[in-house]
Parts: C-alpha cells; sequence; structure tokens
C-alpha cells in the first residue's frame, strides 16, 4: 500500500464562542501587554524625570522592544487562537484544536474518556465562557477546549459524559 502524502485532517467543526476573542484580549492585557506597556511608560517616565539626555535613542528603543510587540500580542493573539480553537465531538471520538503560534490538533476516543470537567474564572465569567478540561486515558494530558459558551459547555459536558458511560472501552 503507498500513500501519496500524509494524510489531511479536516478542522473540526465547531468554533468556539466569538467572546472569546474578548477574553483572549484581556488576558493578553492583563498578563503580557499590560504589563509591557506599563513598563515602557514607567522607563519614559524615569528618563523624562532623570535623563532627559536619554530620550532620542530610548524612545525608538522603548517602541520596537516593548510597545510594539506587546500591541501586537494584544491584537494578534486573539484573533489567531479564535481561527484555529474548534471542537467536534463524533460517534466515537473528540476532536479538538487549538493553540495560536504552536498548533495542536487532537481526536481522542470516547471510550478514554475518564472526567469532564468545567472551569469558570472571575474573568470567564465575565464574558460568559467556560473552559471544558477532559481527563482521558492516555499518555498525551488532558484535553482543554477554551472559550466555550456556559450553555454549550455545559451541553458538550453532558453528552460527553453520557458518550463515555454508553461506549464500551477500558477507561470505566
Amino acid at each position: 500500500m503507498s500513500f501519496a502524502g500524509p494524510p489531511r485532517l479536516r478542522p473540526p467543526r465547531h468554533p468556539v464562542d466569538p467572546r472569546a476573542r474578548r477574553w483572549w484580549t484581556a488576558q493578553a492585557l492583563l498578563t503580557v501587554s499590560g504589563p509591557m506597556l506599563l513598563t515602557a511608560v514607567t522607563l519614559l517616565a524615569l528618563c523624562l524625570l532623570f535623563f532627559a539626555g536619554a530620550l532620542p535613542w530610548l524612545l525608538p528603543l522603548l517602541a520596537v522592544v516593548l510597545v510594539a510587540p506587546a500591541c501586537a500580542y494584544a491584537v494578534l493573539m486573539p484573533r489567531r487562537r479564535y481561527a484555529v480553537h474548534a471542537w467536534e465531538v463524533g460517534t466515537y471520538s473528540l476532536y479538538t484544536a487549538g493553540g495560536w503560534l504552536w498548533q495542536k490538533r487532537r481526536v481522542a476516543p470516547l471510550s478514554r474518556v475518564q472526567t469532564v470537567d468545567t472551569l469558570r474564572g472571575p474573568l470567564q465569567r465575565r464574558y460568559g465562557l467556560t473552559t471544558l478540561t477532559v481527563t482521558t486515558a492516555s499518555t498525551a494530558g488532558n484535553i482543554r477546549i477554551s472559550g466555550l459558551s456556559d450553555a454549550d459547555a455545559d451541553t458538550l459536558a453532558e453528552h460527553l459524559g453520557r458518550a463515555a458511560q454508553d461506549t464500551v472501552g477500558d477507561a470505566a
């Protein structure tokens, strides 16, 4: 048997909730972009107060090293994550795609599902979102679907729980 190339796996059918973009933007501003911009403003203020002569070379340096990457991260990361994150439940398996720089696709048989957990942090609750974590009998680790609406997460958790019980396999 010969193959012309590696088989292509189509993307999962269901995207995450559109509000996930706002949640990921808020996360970026709180964890990466915000601190970088605050550092740039602080360094600029200190330069203006104590080292005004350094302003001609410090301003472009701050723009290139801190401000541009912080703005790019806050704008591009949520869009890219939204374009990639998706999920699908088939008759026998759960299929997910995620990431933004390092993308990961995972297919897990429903027979290997052990637990289904939901997580709603304070920022996620503000946007009405949930992260669903599916623990499987696999060394690859848990499957996480971030950015689901609360209703979709509850429905999916119930469906996966029922499907795992109904599917004959080795994780029961």
